[in-house]
């Protein structure tokens, strides 16, 4: 049985964190990483430009061809662990190979949420969030005749994969559930704003609507049916609702679960010696100063190396972390950040900037304390960076909150006694 110092379950952001920070630390550690997909370590928020044929696909690989080798890591990639044995420290892979570790870091990620669709069975339909994905639509699309698709979900996913359909010359539908695009990640206004976006596109919107059925004839894809019975003629069915995370293999195990697995601010799990970070665990969050699943690609790069720090003996925590989505769409910017709305119940100040005819829109939740606990900025994202930071330190923005949505916001207007308290506290992290 090959034993590695460190072995790592997942070769994207989270892995790819660890690994490096690994390195800086333990020059010699022997390192292994595992993936059930065969390729070199890949970015999964270009799949919807590679679609489109925006990038290239060597452009979607984001470290260069000798990575694993440089970094001293054996990658044993097209391969499925199928079972963790904690109580031998090895993992078993799906051809039986057994591989044992001294630090493990299971890095899984999400799978696609599919929800049980009537003719799933029958017709196929694709999801979107793996490099096998985009190469299968992209195929699908080259090789018949497709020229319309139906995307079930109107989140990052399934806008993001609409706007790379788009740009193959599909035209498109997009069905959610809820009233309105983007609801876990931007308030009413904004959501409009961006759905016009897309309107200008030419994609259509079914809200508050699902599919409860799919149809062919010849096994081919035809048309779908929609909940209240509707029809819409389409040649591809996308699902793309979201994602969930993939604990399968630590389920009935000595992990502790929640809806994901369960970590500290080490990235430890509840079994000595075993870190989790990325889409599948449940990490802090500090503007809701608990712990919950962000699926989100920065957050899970930044868990892999805290993870990987705390792996080599080095103390570090994931204090930084939240719900932040920066995104754009046909070249449209969209960032928010923590809260979108003021929870039910709690006493907060919310402040807007709306410019409809630029479609700028601006929005900041602010707590009792006069501190920024959510944001959204849309089309005017360049000083989003400053309030992030601002939501960091837990700033008083008392004395400038006048300040905070200006064009040209800045450190110039922000205290100087604020000033230098964050550069204290970054001294001392």
């Amino acid at each position: 049985m090959n034993q590695y110092k460190y072995l790592i379950i997942g070769n994207s952001a989270g892995g790819i964190g660890a690994i490096e920070t690994i390195r800086k630390v333990d020059e010699d550690g022997t390192i292994a990483v595992i993936s059930d997909e065969k390729y070199h370590t890949y970015s999964r928020p270009l799949i919807s430009y590679y679609l489109g044929g925006e990038i290239a696909y060597d452009k979607m690989f984001y470290r260069k061809p000798d990575f694993y080798e440089k970094k001293k890591v054996e990658p044993i990639l097209g391969k499925k662990v199928v079972k963790i044995d904690f109580d031998n420290n090895s993992v078993i892979l799906d051809d039986q190979t057994a591989i044992g570790y001294e630090k493990l870091l299971i890095a899984t990620g999400g799978e696609p949420f599919v929800p049980r669709i009537a003719g799933m069975e029958t017709y196929e339909y694709s999801t979107f969030t793996t490099m096998d994905d985009a190469l299968k639509i992209k195929d699908k699309i080259e090789k018949e005749d497709i020229k319309s698709a139906v995307i079930l979900g109107g989140g990052l996913i399934g806008l993001k994969a609409a706007e790379g359909l788009e740009a193959k010359g599909v035209e498109i539908t997009i069905v959610e559930l809820a009233d309105r695009i983007l609801s876990p990640v931007l308030d009413t206004q904004a959501s409009a704003i961006i759905q016009k976006v897309f309107e200008d596109k030419g994609v259509k919107f079914m809200t508050q609507h699902t599919i409860s059925e799919i149809l062919g004839e010849n096994g081919k894809v035809t048309s779908v049916r929609l909940d209240k019975g509707e029809i819409i003629p389409c040649d591809m069915v996308v699902v793309a609702i979201g994602v969930r995370p993939r604990i399968e293999l630590v389920k009935d195990t000595p992990v502790k679960l929640g809806r994901g697995i369960i970590v500290d601010k080490h990235m430890r799990t509840s079994v000595p010696n075993v870190y989790s970070c990325g889409d599948c665990a449940e990490v802090y969050d500090f503007i809701l100063d608990n712990f919950r699943l962000t699926p989100l690609w920065p957050n899970a790069h930044v868990g892999g190396r805290i993870a990987g720090f705390n792996m080599a003996g080095v103390d570090k925590e994931y204090v930084w972390g939240t719900g932040m989505n920066s995104v754009d769409f046909f070249g449209f910017p969209v960032i928010s950040a923590g809260y979108i709305n003021p929870p039910e119940g709690q006493d907060m100040e919310v402040l807007i900037k709306h410019i409809p005819e630029k479609m700028i829109y601006k929005k900041f939740i602010i707590n009792k304390d006069n501190n920024i606990v959510g944001m959204i900025f849309v089309n005017e994202v360049d000083r989003a960076g400053v309030i992030l930071g601002l939501m960091r330190d837990k700033a008083n923005i008392d004395s400038f909150r006048d300040e905070i949505a200006l064009e040209d916001f800045g450190q110039i207007h922000i205290p100087a006694n604020i000033r230098r308290e964050k550069a204290s506290l970054e001294v001392v992290a």
